[in-house]
């Protein structure tokens, strides 16, 4: 009996295999690959941040350890991905695009807490046994008012290293923008677009005179009064001077200063030694000086100060640092306490 032929008409068609599960190995391979493609993108955002901040690509590649082409290529990945010029290359700095400015704002806090997740960790774990804080601040904000928010802070967590910087205000915002400070803390009358400022102490401005002085006799002083003595006040470049400086010019007083000199102990000093008269801000104000002075409220006059917490807008604050910004007020780090012009709500 002979097999039956095959028909001519053509090949005999395959039978359709099922669909092949993927083994083990290739789903991690598969997962791999994913998570391959998160950490190039870290890797790019790193690049970025560094480039942005350090203002040129061998500044950004020697502090990521990496050559100058490899943060080039970096970039140019990040830009093709996401469809968008992020900067503007020259020789000698690089800046930003508008598209560039959006992803920074959006980047920055999370690369700053992702580098700070290590210490930020151990610090939870440990209760701030290790650690270090910088706070900017101006002078009389070190001598009056931080002296029991430091004690408190010590006795809490004695391990921190603490550095407070005396630096003036333009200086202090040039700490912050360069993250060498955590954050300030001190007075501001114009707050910059990439600064939120949080005011929380507040104080009246006071004109001190020796006590044998002829405006002491009066309980009520006019600013017409201030006019015929000399002036005893901070140096110009300093926010106090402006101040003083504008009101008078409002209101069409005529004033004169007697002795520029920096330092609120050595302005009251002088003042006690009956060398003129001064403006001063209350948190200078001691009891001692109550008993050596006469002592005037210019509220009518000059507005209040306000002392608070000065930082840069989406910073990333460490554990020490928060841990500090809440012996100043807790709560004061929730968003609701910033609003878009980086001043506080409350």
């Amino acid at each position: 009996m002979t097999e039956p032929r095959q028909p001519l008409n053509g090949p005999k068609k395959a039978a359709r295999k099922p669909a092949r599960k993927r083994s083990r190995g290739e789903s991690e391979a598969g997962d791999k690959a994913r998570y391959y493609y998160k950490g190039n993108r870290l890797k790019q955002l790193r690049a970025f941040v560094a480039t942005v901040k350090l203002g040129t690509l061998s500044r950004a590649a020697e502090a990521l350890y990496l050559s100058q082409p490899s943060v080039s290529l970096q970039l140019q990945a990040l830009e093709r991905e996401l469809g968008a010029q992020l900067l503007h290359r020259s020789r000698r700095r690089i800046n930003l695009t508008e598209a560039g400015e959006v992803l920074y704002e959006l980047t920055r806090p999370l690369i700053e807490g992702w580098e700070r997740l290590d210490r930020d960790f151990q610090a939870k774990v440990k209760g701030l046994q290790t650690g270090r804080l910088t706070i900017a601040a101006g002078t009389s904000t070190i001598q009056y008012l931080l002296p029991d928010l430091v004690r408190r802070y010590r006795q809490r967590f004695p391990a921190v290293q603490l550095q407070l910087a005396n630096v003036t205000g333009k200086d202090g915002m040039a700490l912050l923008r360069a993250d060498e400070a955590d954050f300030a803390v001190g007075s501001m009358l114009d707050v910059p677009n990439d600064i939120a400022w949080a005011p929380v102490y507040h104080y009246d401005p006071m004109l001190i005179m020796p006590p044998e002085h002829p405006l002491a006799q009066k309980e009520q002083v006019t600013l017409e009064d201030l006019s015929p003595y000399g002036l005893i006040l901070p140096p110009q470049r300093l926010s106090t001077y402006r101040l003083v400086d504008l009101v008078f010019q409002q209101r069409q007083v005529p004033y004169h200063v007697a002795i520029e000199v920096g330092g609120w102990d050595v302005i009251k000093e002088y003042v006690a030694m009956g060398m003129g008269i001064s403006i001063v801000t209350g948190i200078c104000i001691t009891e001692a000086d109550q008993a050596r002075l006469a002592i005037r409220n210019l509220r009518q006059y000059f507005p209040q100060r306000s002392y608070g917490v000065v930082m840069r807008k989406g910073k990333f604050l460490s554990a020490e640092a928060r841990a500090f910004v809440d012996l100043i007020r807790p709560g004061l780090l929730t968003h609701r306490d910033y609003d878009e012009s980086g001043h506080s709500e409350r």
